[in-house]
């Protein structure tokens, strides 16, 4: 049956896209004054966000060559900002989201740090980095096998899903679920894009102010869909691992090695009353890009045996999990240093947005409120447009509930 007559609907800001990243920004626009809603495909905090392992770090880990780095010093802040948002007094209101650790560590033998001994001590480190006494190491740590040292970061570890829950349930009112297969962009003589949904044979134009997509490695199809070819989206293969043991410490740590990014991190996340999983990446998961589960797993096997030879799991289970960071195109794939924000040429009204890692959603959020300010978007007194045909999506499951089914 044919649709009949076309409802129309307006919002101030329609974001596409139920990560951290257009959660966060759904919360700051909201308390801005802007009538925001936000729409996702699957589930909120699917794929990137639930893959992620919760740090939220402030650039030390990019040190490694003994130098801060424009990464570095664009994120030092951003473990006191989220810290601030999760006492109830930031930008957005995290209380209620749970903390895993309160630090990560780094640790590697004494050549490796030998290295890093000018920087380590330099006004730059100060008060970010400081050495872990012998009598204050972590319990993992405190084998007689161990002989390196250890470094405690400034940094803090979260449980993602915590996060999603807490944001979303801020606003749930303004979070729908969209079924592309019955949904369509427009675009009017003005360059200026709507969404049109066909349900119960009904019609229905959502008109927004602005568009922004902070769909991750989503963006580009929804950039080909609409014949945007700017900006332009790079990806950044891992191939993860989680290890679900009942080995009794947790950590979280960088291991240094010769290379800049770190030859092994591990953050740990509960599984069940009796187990939980070790996420394991760094050079690890780099250079297992493209290897066989069985191949990767037994790598992995063998460095956890080479770093920490007192750790036992011989009754661990493994399970690999290969993802893709999505993140702006830069020159010569390199690392972009913060968030990023542009307007897509063809449509006036598109913003398209990446956070390029979880620490720094303040930082896109920011970047998306810029421009939006330089637009001059106007606020609306309109309410929540009607979208009661759509359902709501539910909270992503982690990797770890998915490999080993809890």
């Amino acid at each position: 049956m044919a649709a009949t007559e076309q409802q129309q609907m307006t919002c101030d800001i329609a974001i596409i896209g139920g990560g951290v990243a257009g959660l966060w920004l759904l919360n700051r626009l909201v308390r801005k004054g802007y009538n925001a809603i936000l729409f996702e495909k699957n589930a909120l905090g699917s794929d990137q966000t639930v893959a992620s392992q919760g740090m939220i770090h402030g650039g030390m880990k990019y040190t490694l060559n003994g130098a801060l780095t424009g990464a570095s010093e664009a994120i030092a802040e951003m473990p006191t900002h989220w810290q601030q948002c999760m006492a109830g007094h930031g930008d957005v209101d995290l209380k209620g989201a749970a903390k895993l650790s309160d630090h990560f560590y780094m640790w590697s033998n004494t050549s490796v740090l030998s290295k890093m001994t000018t920087f380590l001590a330099s006004k730059a480190a100060r008060g970010r980095i400081n050495k872990v006494p012998k009598d204050d190491l972590p319990p993992i740590f405190q084998n007689n096998q161990f002989k390196g040292s250890v470094y405690k970061l400034l940094d803090i570890v979260l449980d993602v899903p915590s996060v999603v829950k807490v944001l979303a349930n801020n606003y749930l009112g303004r979070i729908f679920k969209i079924n592309w297969e019955k949904t369509q962009w427009r675009k009017d003589a003005n360059n200026k894009a709507s969404l049109v949904f066909f349900y119960n044979n009904q019609e229905y134009s959502l008109n927004a102010n602005q568009f922004v997509l902070t769909a991750g490695e989503g963006n580009e199809s929804i950039l080909n869909e609409i014949g945007e070819d700017s900006p332009r989206m790079q990806r950044r293969p891992l191939h993860m691992l989680m290890v679900k043991h009942t080995y009794p410490h947790s950590f979280y740590g960088h291991c240094l090695g010769a290379e800049k990014t770190p030859r092994l991190t591990i953050s740990s996340h509960p599984c069940d009353e009796k187990t939980q999983v070790w996420y394991l990446g760094g050079s690890l998961a780099e250079k297992g890009v493209g290897l066989p589960p069985e191949v990767i797993i037994q790598n992995a096997e063998e460095e956890i045996f080479k770093l920490m030879p007192w750790v036992d799991l011989s009754n661990a289970e493994w399970a690999a999990l290969p993802i893709e960071r999505a993140e702006p195109r830069q020159n010569n794939f390199t690392r972009p240093d913060k968030a990023f924000a542009s307007s897509t040429k063809k449509h006036s009204n598109i913003t398209v947005a990446w956070p390029t890692k979880l620490t720094l959603c303040p930082n896109l959020a920011d970047e998306v409120i810029a421009l939006l300010d330089a637009k001059q978007l106007q606020k609306s007194e309109a309410p929540v447009p009607n979208l009661s045909f759509l359902d709501s999506p539910d909270i992503a499951k982690t990797p770890w509930q998915t490999a080993f089914g809890d």
